[in-house]
């Protein structure tokens, strides 16, 4: 197939001149094809731990008994495609009387998981990202697990080309109601907009704590997703 019909194809589907982004001749349009960059999710393995928001968070099952399974600092899962670490959190004696003979202290950790989006790896051209500027939309969803009153983050950072340079952020850190227990999933959502030209890479980061004590106990984190949609929304 000739490059022409390659580039109507792609603005016929997409119906790019209808919604102004610009076509030029000098994108490969074989490959933004093949690609279809917009409107799917540019995340590796969104669901890690093999949960789905669409189902209720799984109910944890205590062990019942000390030593009863080794110790843990995350949920079991497959995470391909995310860089992990682990953070150990010191133990909390906050509000224990001195002289407290103390048997078992829950031990709380963080759960990182990040990626690095290319956006031009990805189909995005030039023209699109720098005159155009879609919508990119950032989603999450994290279990109401009760283990603190902060149990999630989330950091989302527009970059330029050298993979460094912010050029705008979102962040995240919500305080937990513990007063009351539904355990559901919670969604988090923003819209990027009007963020000027230069946009190469979409960094995302979130974590999650979990807890160690009789036995283990997770925050789990579900559907997790980047989205260049073919929307330009003013600027907030």
């Amino acid at each position: 197939m000739a490059a022409s019909a390659w580039k109507k194809k792609c603005e016929t589907e997409w119906k790019l001149k209808e919604t102004g982004i610009p076509t030029p001749d000098t994108v490969d349009w074989k490959a933004v094809y093949e690609k279809k960059p917009l409107g799917r999710n540019l995340l590796k393995n969104p669901a890690p731990q093999g949960v789905s928001h669409e189902t209720p968070p799984p109910e944890h099952e205590p062990t019942g008994m000390f030593g009863a399974e080794p110790p843990r600092s995350e949920p079991e899962g497959d995470y391909t495609g995310w860089k992990k670490s682990i953070e150990v959190l010191p133990y909390d004696t906050s509000g224990i009387p001195e002289g407290v003979v103390i048997c078992h202290l829950p031990q709380h950790s963080w759960l990182s998981l990040e990626q690095q989006v290319d956006l031009k790896e990805e189909g995005m051209w030039d023209e699109l990202l720098d005159q155009y500027q879609p919508d990119i939309a950032i989603q999450d969803w994290y279990e109401e697990s009760q283990l603190h009153k902060f149990i999630y983050q989330l950091q989302v950072k527009l970059l330029g080309a050298d993979g460094q340079t912010v050029i705008q952020e979102y962040s995240f850190n919500p305080e937990e109601d513990t007063s009351s227990f539904s355990h559901t999933w919670k969604e988090v959502s923003h819209v990027f907009s009007g963020y000027g030209p230069g946009v190469r890479y979409v960094h995302f980061f979130h974590k999650v704590k979990n807890m160690q004590m009789i036995d283990f106990r997770a925050t789990l984190v579900t559907d997790s997703a980047v989205i260049v949609r073919t929307t330009k929304s003013a600027p907030k």
